[in-house]
C-alpha cells in the first residue's frame, strides 16, 4: 500500500480525531495535514506494533500538543488574552426560539467547563470516546497502554463529570 492510499483510507479518521481534540475545523485540517507530513518523514519508525490508524493518531495528538504549547507560549509573551470564537454563533439553528438556543448555550458552557476542570488522562480519554468515538483499543494504543487502561480511565471520567456537574449551580 503505497502513502497515497495510506492518506485517502485515513484521512477522515484522523482529521475527524483532531476535530474532537481541538473543535476547531480550521485547525484540524492543518494538523490533520501536519500530521501526514510527519507520517510520511518518519515511516521507517513505524514497527507495526499497533493499527496504522493508531499510529497516525498518535502523531495527530503529537502535532495538537505541539501546537498547544505554542500558543500557550506566543500568549504568554504577549500577555493579552486569547479571544474565544463561539462556533456556535456560525451555526445557529433557523428557526429556533431564542430562548431554547440561550438555554441550549448554557448547558454546551456548563458541560465545557466542567470537561476543562477534568484531570487528564481523564479529559482526553473521555473526548477521544464520545466525541471521537474510538474503540477502547484505539485509545489504549494512542497513550501505549491496554484495552483495559482505557475502558478503567473512561468509567473514572464519567464518575467524575458526574460528580462535578451536581456541583454546578
Amino acid at each position: 500500500m503505497g502513502f497515497e492510499d495510506v492518506y485517502k483510507q485515513y484521512y477522515r479518521d484522523v482529521y475527524y480525531f483532531l476535530l474532537s481534540i481541538c473543535s476547531n475545523p480550521e485547525l484540524a485540517e492543518e494538523l490533520t495535514q501536519e500530521t501526514f507530513y510527519r507520517a510520511l518523514k518518519n515511516i521507517d519508525r513505524f514497527k507495526g506494533e499497533c493499527q496504522l490508524k493508531s499510529w497516525l493518531c498518535q502523531i495527530g495528538r503529537n502535532a495538537y500538543l505541539s501546537w498547544a504549547k505554542k500558543q500557550k507560549h506566543l500568549a504568554e509573551k504577549e500577555l493579552e488574552p486569547e479571544k474565544i470564537h463561539d462556533a456556535g454563533e456560525e451555526k445557529g439553528q433557523a428557526g429556533e426560539n431564542p430562548l431554547v438556543q440561550c438555554i441550549r448555550k448554557d448547558q454546551a458552557l456548563s458541560i465545557y467547563k466542567v470537561l476543562h476542570l477534568l484531570n487528564e488522562p481523564y479529559k482526553e480519554v473521555f473526548t477521544l470516546r464520545t466525541l471521537g468515538e474510538l474503540s477502547y483499543k484505539e485509545i489504549g494504543e494512542i497513550f501505549g497502554r491496554g484495552e483495559g487502561w482505557a475502558r478503567v480511565n473512561y468509567h473514572r471520567a464519567k464518575l467524575k463529570i458526574q460528580e462535578m456537574i451536581k456541583e454546578v449551580p
